[in-house]
């Protein structure tokens, strides 16, 4: 009996079939990779000092530096614009809000970034706190949100994960 070596023939066609999935299987491998490697918490921001001239209030929990806004977490305050129900909650809000520009403007104020409670990527979008970063406040090194709290501007609020509490209304 006789054997035959076998002896196999790729066409051009086949080489170009494994070419194309050994490239498709490395372009899978880095993303996968470069995705595992990202960040659970964003990078730091920088802190600023002196903010009188540099953090813009927004609201009694929104302050916007250098273009970027954000949320300050650990308070929640009366809602403005168009989510107010009701004209103490409106009344309540300014007073928040100019409360909260008159204690940036009296001290040293610094702010840091921190993660907001956000389903991953949506961090910095509209899906996420309407598209404001999160950011911690101290003022002449003290926690904004427990002086803000103190002072009955603001009620405690604190996310867990990537749920928040939900907001008590501040209309009677």
């Amino acid at each position: 009996m006789t054997v035959i070596p076998f002896r196999s023939r790729r066409t051009f066609l086949g080489w170009l079939t494994i070419l194309g999935a050994s490239a498709a299987s490395v372009f899978a491998f880095v993303a996968v990779a470069k995705f595992l490697a990202w960040p659970d918490t964003p990078r730091a921001t920088p802190r600023y000092d002196g903010v009188s001239q540099a953090i813009e209030v927004i609201d009694g929990e929104t302050v916007r530096i250098e273009g970027r806004t954000y949320r300050l977490v650990g308070f929640n305050t009366p809602e403005t614009g168009d989510l107010v129900r009701c004209d103490d909650e409106r009344k309540r809000a300014d007073a928040a809000t100019h409360w909260l520009k008159a204690l940036i403007a009296t001290s040293d104020a610094r702010l840091s970034r921190v993660a907001c409670a956000c389903k991953p990527a949506l961090e910095g979008t509209k899906l996420c706190n309407y598209g404001r970063l999160c950011g911690v406040l101290t003022v002449a090194g003290r926690d904004a949100a427990q002086i803000v709290i103190k002072e009955g501007r603001a009620e405690p609020y604190v996310c867990s994960g990537t749920t928040c509490p939900r907001r008590r209304s501040w209309c009677g």
